[in-house]
Formats: C-alpha cells, sequence, structure tokens
C-alpha cells in the first residue's frame, strides 16, 4: 500500500489542467488521453472540429474529463484570446503539450517563402508563443511542464524534409532555450522526439511496406512505434517525478538514433 501510495504521490495528474494542441489526431490525441487517464482535466484543441469532438468522447467515455476548443494557432495574435478561452474551462493551465505539427515534404527546389513561413510558424514559432503566454499563470503557481515535439529530423536530414527538419531542429533548442529561462521558476521544459509512429504525417510512410520494414530494421529494438508507447514519457515529463529534469530532448524512437 505505501508503494503504491508513493507511485500515485509521483505520477498522479488529479487537480491539474493540459492543453494539448494538435489533439484530434495521432501524437496529441494519444498524448491526451493519456493525460486524462492519470487524472488531468483536458483541454484539447486544433482546427478540425469533427476530431476534436471524437478525442473528447473517446476520453470522457473512459471517465475522463476533456473539453476542446477549436482554434488556428498559426495566427499567433490570436493566442492571448485563446488562452483566456481555454483557462476559463478548467481553470488555468499546469501541463503545455505542443503537439501540432506539419510536414510539407517538399525537395528542396520546391520549398517556396510561403511553405517555408507555414512550416516553421505552426511547428516552431506557435509553439513558443503559447508557452510564453502560459509562463506568468506557472510562475505565480511554481510549477509547470512545457513539452514540445521535436523529431528525429532534430538530429538527421531525411530527404525532402529541409524546412521540417529545420524547425524540428528549432524545437530541439527552443526548448534548452526555454528551460534556461523559465526553469528556474519552476517550469520544465522538455522535448519528446519520436521515432516513426503511425500518424497522419507519417501515413504515406506506413502504406509502403518496404519503407515500413526499413525503418522497423533500423531501431535497435526491431519495430517502429505504436501509439501506446508514448503513455509513460508522457506521464514522465508531466507529473512531479521529473521535476529535476529540464531542457531535454528524449528520443522516443526505439533506438532509432543509436545506431
Amino acid at each position: 500500500m505505501a508503494q503504491k501510495k508513493f507511485l500515485e504521490s509521483l505520477y498522479d495528474l488529479s487537480g491539474k489542467v493540459a492543453l494539448v494542441t494538435g489533439g484530434g489526431t495521432g501524437i496529441g490525441k494519444q498524448m491526451a488521453q493519456t493525460l486524462a487517464k492519470a487524472g488531468a482535466s483536458v483541454v484539447v484543441t486544433a482546427r478540425r472540429e469533427k476530431l476534436l469532438i471524437e478525442t473528447v468522447e473517446t476520453i470522457t467515455s473512459q471517465n475522463g474529463n476533456a473539453e476542446f476548443v477549436t482554434a488556428d494557432l498559426s495566427k499567433t495574435e490570436h493566442i492571448s484570446v485563446f488562452i483566456e478561452q481555454a483557462s476559463k474551462i478548467f481553470g488555468t493551465l499546469d501541463i503545455l503539450v505542443n503537439a501540432a505539427g506539419v510536414n510539407l515534404r517538399e525537395v528542396a527546389e520546391d520549398i517556396t517563402s510561403v511553405s517555408w513561413d507555414k512550416t516553421l510558424s505552426i511547428n516552431l514559432k506557435t509553439p513558443f508563443f503559447l508557452a510564453q503566454s502560459l509562463v506568468p499563470e506557472m510562475r505565480i503557481k511554481g510549477w509547470g511542464k512545457i513539452i514540445n515535439i521535436a523529431s528525429l529530423q532534430s538530429k538527421r536530414a531525411f530527404q525532402n524534409g529541409l524546412a521540417y527538419g529545420a524547425s524540428k531542429g528549432g524545437v530541439d533548442q527552443m526548448t534548452r532555450a526555454m528551460a534556461e529561462a523559465w526553469s528556474k521558476d519552476g517550469i520544465s521544459c522538455n522535448a519528446i522526439a519520436p521515432g516513426f509512429f503511425p500518424t497522419e504525417l507519417t501515413a504515406t510512410v506506413f502504406k509502403d511496406k518496404q519503407l515500413f520494414a526499413q525503418n522497423a530494421a533500423k531501431t535497435a529494438i526491431g519495430r517502429n512505434g505504436e501509439l501506446q508507447d508514448l503513455e509513460g514519457i508522457t506521464i514522465f515529463l508531466s507529473s512531479s517525478a521529473s521535476d529535476y529534469i529540464t531542457g531535454q530532448t528524449i528520443f522516443v524512437d526505439g533506438g532509432y538514433t543509436s545506431k
């Protein structure tokens, strides 16, 4: 019984409020469900309301607590209004998961200033300004968790991924800089760098049997990721168990980057 209470004190998120961007699909949806299972009240946001409704219904069917706010967060001038709206649902936010992202998969010669700006705005600019807007309330509480989503391309160069890789390399460095700026106030800032997981962004890879097998073979474990593989790291980085860990990018890639 004592052991159970000890573990609960480390990982229980009851009373915490989380905001998950990109919460309608893939990694964002999985992380939102995981946070709710750990006891957090979760606000999910994205552009497509239908998918957000499905996420909320999934969480509530499992006795979790969730609501959604539809928003296009690439328009950073609207972030302050959005945060005010999101904070009225369950109270001020304790946890931010920046899971929304875009990968246009353009060859270097086809990248335009428009596609470059879109990629860096959604993947890098929006996560920063969302985090910045939440820092004052987290600072008052003396506690907060910011989780960014990095990538294999934060460290590796892939074909047709120049702009995406630049944005995710930026996420890696931004996470360290966030930690330097805000961790003294009790706000942990870390990033998860997933390997190959089945999401909208990787659908073409998972449909190609040869690529699917090649990517699995490049891991130390010998398989591609399953969304459930993100549950442990999500709870860990969102809970008091990770209070002395900040500025880190943790690769959840089955050992892909270790080979």
